[in-house]
């Protein structure tokens, strides 16, 4: 890698981490409010303007805190499993494309051939961190929550790969990866192999109708179903279950340790959201007044960028709306729901876009 290069992925790197930051910091201000608006409470709105300065406000309290270690804990792990919680969420980043070209420059840090891959490899590790939380408190609430998020998380990772194969197949079928696209785009795409995610938005990038979410329902199903098991959230919060566990993994730790599993699952979500887009709705593209091609000036890169972030947020507002809408699951019912369910849903789902474009061919 020369300098130059470096330079460039480096300011990637930068944008990109001072885009989702602030994401993170007023996701949990949204979050917040609309709990409150919900709930017909007023919610935080001391802290500046209309509360928009909470964020920081919580900030400065997490670093004011006592950071308190259980003499009982392992030490090692203890410190470990926070900072192995929060990095894989952030990774995740570096192989989402989230925009076209800005200054001549792909806007991916990392534009892999096998960038679904990757990203499946990397969320998988999130796991680790917190079973290490679990089993480093040496408390009997931890404990139970780190074995809950593992079996929760590994079954979930099965359908939630199996069903985006189906997207693959799709956008890997020549007579469908012709259609609507301008020869400039599929120059900027050559080279790339059938698991380029930039690949997937240039497919759908024709009209809106070309989106997968059109065209693949089911595997969307599956897939946002398992972001809310991967990451833990309502109604899939079992391994954090106020009710029942405390809270969860995270019960021992305090201050800036806690912290950062918040802002892991927060990063999660935004991660999560970021593939549903790229996958399912077109990524940065949007088929009206050609904002679906990649970018030829720098206006149209930086509108890009803004469409795809937008389109983020409104998965981030779900998210949290289906989590003060519904009940927690039991655990059986949850288990049973992954294994169950969305599995053989997700395996059928592969056999029956198979015989399509088989006799389509």
């Amino acid at each position: 890698m020369t300098l130059a290069e470096l330079l460039i992925s480096t300011l990637k790197i930068v944008g990109l981490i001072s885009v989702v930051l602030p994401l993170i910091a007023y996701s949990v201000v949204a979050e917040r409010r609309i709990s409150a608006a919900i709930q017909d409470r007023v919610g935080p709105n001391r802290v500046g303007p209309f509360g928009l300065l909470q964020p920081l406000a919580d900030g400065v309290k997490f670093l004011l805190k006592e950071d308190f270690t259980p003499s009982y804990v392992n030490k090692v792990y203890f410190w470990m499993a926070p900072a192995l919680a929060m990095i894989p969420s952030f990774v995740v980043f570096a192989v989402i494309p989230f925009g076209s070209m800005l200054f001549g420059e792909k806007m991916v840090v990392a534009d892999l051939n096998v960038g679904i891959l990757f990203t499946f490899a990397i969320v998988s590790l999130s796991v680790y961190g917190i079973v290490l939380a679990g089993y480093a408190s040496n408390s009997k609430y931890p404990f139970l929550g780190g074995i809950r998020s593992s079996a929760q998380m590994i079954s979930y990772e099965i359908a939630m790969g199996m069903s985006v194969i189906p997207l693959f197949m799709l956008t890997s079928d020549p007579v469908f990866f012709s259609q609507g696209l301008s020869e400039s785009w599929n120059q900027f795409l050559m080279g790339t192999s059938d698991l380029n995610l930039s690949r997937i938005i240039a497919y759908q990038s024709g009209s809106f109708f070309d989106w997968l979410i059109f065209k693949q329902p089911l595997a969307f199903i599956i897939f946002l179903a398992a972001a809310f098991a991967e990451t833990n959230r309502l109604p899939f919060d079992l391994p954090e279950s106020e009710t029942e566990l405390v809270a969860g993994y995270h019960t021992e730790y305090s201050s800036m340790k806690f912290a950062l599993f918040f802002l892991g699952e927060y990063a999660a979500m935004i991660a999560a959201s970021s593939l549903m887009v790229v996958l399912f709705l077109g990524g940065w593209s949007l088929p009206l007044w050609g904002l679906d091609q990649p970018a030829d000036n720098v206006f149209l890169g930086l509108l890009h960028i803004i469409i795809f972030f937008s389109k983020v947020s409104l998965f981030m507002v779900f998210f949290i709306w289906i989590r003060w809408t519904l009940p927690r699951f039991r655990y059986d019912q949850l288990m049973n729901l992954g294994w169950k369910r969305f599995l053989p849903l997700s395996l059928a789902n592969i056999i029956v876009t198979a015989i399509w474009l088989w006799f389509k061919s």
